[in-house]
């Protein structure tokens, strides 16, 4: 009899050849072996969608949504198709399927889609004849039967709705480290490994910069209370649990520090300080489909202020033509942009019940002299930007002022 559903994902650093690929393989024998049914999500081998992309560039710069879902798609039913195979090697039954197969049914957003629907009749009858089923991750089809991705890391996605929807006991993400960190161990030596995380912690992490899991899979996960366990696929040593919060998580300060480096600053200058202005510039902003984050708005002391936000830096160039647009219609001035920026984060639960962590945050960086160009907070988070080239420094000073890293 069966001890439950077991749902591993395996990003693409565990699957990046084939004496990796043959690790994944015997791990999951094992865990078929001790008695679990197990699904396989699997990412493309490391880089290989990258390497997709590339080729598509290399033909257009401007390759339509549609056949770029068609060509990274492969990347997934490539590793799928050889884990199976790597399986039916040590003697035990294994079957792989496309998103499409196992009833992953998704809006017509391409390279972004969103899942409406799965049907996973075919994952239980597979399960039922003893077989180890494996998903190709990222993907799914809409109802016009067009393949569609799930957006970068979008892997974790697939493992996170398809371990709601068959029941799974725990969702497994295995990537190549051991857990979730106090901070990039790259960047921070002492970082220390974190062994739970609420929801709520391991969202705003991964939103402000870690990219250790998508923040859509977490939001899922949130959403269904889908337990997830981040390991690494290197080692058998237990990883981060992450689930609801739980009171002894609340004792906990600040749970980590997140560096993002890929935002740049956009600036609209002597925008009229009227009522209404702000709500114009931001919904032009949003009907474009541009993703804004920290807002800051000067004093106004001329009848004109300077407001300033960041965006992705792969939105610039739409968020200056947007901003352009708007700023013409409001009789506002220049848009300038700086890409010379890095946001620094702190993320904790027990910040809602501990005050001064705004302060001692500040403290650590005037104490590197380091410049906080802006400012966002909310419950559990506080955010800054400073100038990219002091971005991993504040990174270290905010982690030691916190005492975050591994008792000597």
């Amino acid at each position: 009899m069966s001890k439950g559903i077991i749902v591993q994902k395996y990003g693409g650093t565990s699957v990046a050849n084939i004496a990796r690929i043959q690790n994944v393989a015997k791990r999951v024998v094992e865990t078929r072996r001790s008695g679990h049914d197990v699904v396989v999500i699997v990412s493309a081998l490391g880089h290989t969608t990258d390497k997709l992309i590339d080729m598509a560039l290399e033909i257009t710069t401007n390759p339509s949504d549609r056949e770029l879902d068609m060509l990274i798609s492969t990347g997934e039913q490539v590793s799928s198709a050889l884990l199976a195979m790597a399986i039916h090697e040590l003697g035990v039954e294994a079957i792989s399927f496309t998103g499409a197969q196992v009833g992953i049914i998704t809006d017509n957003s391409f390279t972004k889609a969103r899942i409406i629907d799965i049907n996973a009749k075919r994952i239980g009858e597979e399960l039922k004849k003893g077989k180890i089923v494996i998903v190709a991750g990222f993907q799914g089809v809409n109802i016009k039967q067009d393949i569609t991705t799930l957006g970068r890391g979008g892997s974790n996605l697939t493992a996170v709705a398809l371990a709601k929807v068959i029941g799974a006991d725990m969702c497994e993400m295995y990537t190549d480290v051991e857990g979730v960190f106090t901070a990039d161990p790259r960047i921070v030596k002492n970082a220390r490994k974190i062994n739970k995380l609420s929801y709520e912690e391991m969202f705003e992490l991964a939103s402000l910069g870690a990219q250790i899991l998508q923040p859509r899979s977490i939001e899922f996960a949130m959403k269904f209370g889908v337990p997830i366990h981040v390991r690494s696929s290197f080692s058998k040593h237990r990883g981060t649990i992450i689930s609801k919060e739980v009171k002894t998580m609340e004792h906990i300060v600040v749970s980590g520090v997140a560096l993002n480096k890929a935002e740049a600053k956009i600036t609209i200058c002597d925008v009229p300080d009227k009522p209404g202005i702000a709500a114009k510039i931001f919904k032009h902003l949003a009907k474009e489909n541009i993703n804004v984050d920290m807002i800051i708005q000067n004093v106004s002391r001329t009848g004109s202020t300077d407001l300033s936000f960041t965006v992705p830096t792969g939105d610039i160039s739409r968020t200056i033509k947007a901003s352009n647009a708007i700023s013409g219609k409001i009789g506002a001035g220049d848009v300038t942009v700086d890409k010379n920026i890095a946001k620094v984060s702190i993320v904790g639960i027990g910040m809602r019940s501990h005050s001064g962590v705004a302060a001692n945050m500040f403290e650590a960086l005037a104490d590197k002299k380091i410049n906080i160009e802006m400012i966002s907070t909310s419950e559990i988070k506080i955010s800054c930007v400073v100038k990219k080239s002091l971005g991993e420094a504040a990174v270290k000073a905010i982690h030691n002022k916190f005492k975050l890293g591994k008792a000597k």
